[in-house]
Parts: structure tokens; C-alpha cells; sequence
């Protein structure tokens, strides 16, 4: 698989990653059979979260402590990958989500330090590749984020720190009080999601040399249910490029000149190898505007 570099960490990692948002409830062997499915298709940063698995009815911490049993019963596993995770989100009183439970966010150094400890402990590793804030803290200083992200790099438990939901304000806020270099930003990014190319998360990421790293590049599935004019010309371009709808949205977050590493949340083996297939579907600039203008943005 073609690969694009993570930042300016030196690291190399394929052009399509994959989350595991969906990772909890399911035995470590249909775990294990998903990430070297992965690795098989050049698939080899790993993005996980600590709040993940929630979705799927599982305790906290259960995406990851389930990686961290994939990674203990074949070890060279994790020498394979890029192993990325996030904090910052945790279960608490302060206000009601959509499932009746309270999701606040703390972004402060001690939070941060503990999350990080916890994640570590799950996925039974020494140190993380790439560790970031899942979501902005409102009511925390992002000089404060900042100590706490430097403390962690500097103690050796993560190698480089990324953030996730941020807006480009955001990200040049805390950039201001980091001394390391912020590597990565997280957004969601789809042809049915276009918020990134014109709000300045990707116009900033490559002013700096941030890797934006798109969750949901399917828009949640939506994209590939798509009816009407995108519908049409997802149809149209799968035809023309012998692929199929999968593999002309994710060609089309690839191509934003912004090095876009989509995250793919499938953990079906077989969809993991669809996807993988993408990277050899090269649009035109043309191709693109044509489903930019279906998905309904309105071209000046």
C-alpha cells in the first residue's frame, strides 16, 4: 500500500488506517483475524480510544484491553504497528449524552497523565506511538494541555502527540505552549462531511506539516446509502474506475493534497480488503468537484 508520513515524526504509516471504535464485545481471535487482516492490506496505524467500546454496550477501556490482548498472545503484532490512542473524555455528572450518561471532557495535565497511565496499562505497551486529545476541553488553558501532552512525551510513554475534534483556532492555541511538535490533527472528513477543506483544518495542517487523520470516511455508512445526485455520481465513478462506492469515497479523501490518512471503522476482514483497493483509484480534480457539487456544496 502507498504510504504517507505520519507528520514529521520520520514515520511512514499506509494511506488508509483503521479504527477501532468497534472493536469491543468480540473474541480476541475475530480481534486478532481484524488487525493482521490490516497489516496484510498495508493497513498498519492502529486507532483506538480509551472511551471506545461504550458503543457497543462493553465497559470502558474495552477496545483497548482487548488490542492489548491481541498484542500479548502475538507480540510481534504490535512491532507491526502504529499503535495510536486518545484521551480526554471520561463518564461523569457534569452534563447528559444522548445515552444518559454524563461525557465531560478533561484536558488537564493530571487527567491527561492518568488516562494516559490507564491507557498503557489496557494495551499492555511501554509507550505509544501517537497520543491525542480526543476532544477539546472548553474550560481547561491550553497551556495547561499543553505541560500535560510535553510531560507525557518527555517521561518516554508517548512518542507524539496528535489532537482529534479541534478547530484550526484550537490547534494553533495549543501549539503556541507545546515545546514538542504536534504531529497529527483528527477531524471528520468525508465527500458527505466537508467542513475540513474550507473551515481551516486542512489549510492549516499543511502550512504546519500536520497529518489530518479522517474519522467517519464513510460518513457513519451514509455515504454508501446515498441516493439522488451524490448517489448518482458515486455509481458513475465506480463504473468508470472499475471499483466500488467504498473505494470512490475513500479515493476521494485520499486525494486532498493534504496527505488525508482516512480511518476506517469496519471490522469485517473482507471491507477492510474493499477499502484497501482504494488506494489505486486515482480521481481526477474534475472527478472530485463532481462529487463535491452532488454532495450538495455550492461552488462559487
Amino acid at each position: 500500500m502507498e504510504k504517507r508520513p505520519l507528520g514529521k515524526t520520520g514515520i511512514n504509516v499506509g494511506a488508509i488506517a483503521v479504527g477501532c471504535w468497534r472493536f469491543g464485545g468480540v473474541s480476541v481471535a475475530t480481534a486478532r483475524a481484524r488487525i493482521e487482516t490490516a497489516l496484510e492490506c498495508g493497513m498498519n496505524l492502529i486507532d483506538t480510544a480509551d472511551v471506545y467500546g461504550l458503543d457497543n454496550e462493553c465497559p470502558w477501556g474495552a477496545a483497548e484491553a482487548l488490542l492489548g490482548q491481541v498484542f500479548a498472545e502475538a507480540p510481534a503484532l504490535r512491532e507491526q504497528v502504529v499503535l495510536a490512542t486518545k484521551g480526554g473524555i471520561h463518564l461523569g455528572p457534569v452534563h447528559q449524552g444522548r445515552d444518559g450518561l454524563g461525557i465531560p471532557y478533561e484536558s488537564g495535565p493530571g487527567w491527561i497523565t492518568s488516562a494516559c497511565d490507564e491507557s498503557l496499562r489496557r494495551l499492555g505497551v511501554d509507550a505509544i506511538d501517537l497520543y491525542q486529545i480526543h476532544r477539546p476541553d472548553f474550560l481547561e488553558h491550553p497551556a495547561s494541555t499543553a505541560a500535560g501532552l510535553s510531560a507525557l512525551v518527555k517521561a518516554g510513554k508517548v512518542k507524539h502527540i496528535g489532537v482529534s475534534n479541534y478547530t484550526s483556532a484550537q490547534v494553533a492555541a495549543l501549539r503556541a505552549h507545546l515545546d514538542v511538535p504536534l504531529q497529527t490533527v483528527q477531524p471528520e472528513f468525508s465527500v458527505s462531511h466537508l467542513d475540513p477543506i474550507d473551515d481551516g483544518v486542512f489549510d492549516q495542517a499543511m502550512e504546519f506539516g500536520l497529518t489530518p487523520l479522517a474519522w467517519s470516511p464513510l460518513g457513519g455508512g451514509g455515504v454508501l446509502n446515498a441516493s439522488g445526485s451524490l448517489g448518482k455520481v458515486l455509481d458513475e465513478l465506480a463504473g468508470a474506475h472499475n471499483t466500488t462506492r467504498t473505494g470512490v469515497a475513500l479515493a476521494f479523501v485520499l486525494a486532498h493534497p493534504a496527505g488525508v490518512i482516512p480511518i476506517i471503522g469496519t471490522g469485517v476482514p473482507e471491507r477492510i480488503r474493499e477499502s484497501a483497493v482504494a488506494v489505486h483509484v486515482k480521481l481526477t480534480k474534475a472527478e472530485c468537484y463532481r462529487l463535491i457539487s452532488a454532495a450538495g456544496r455550492i461552488l462559487p
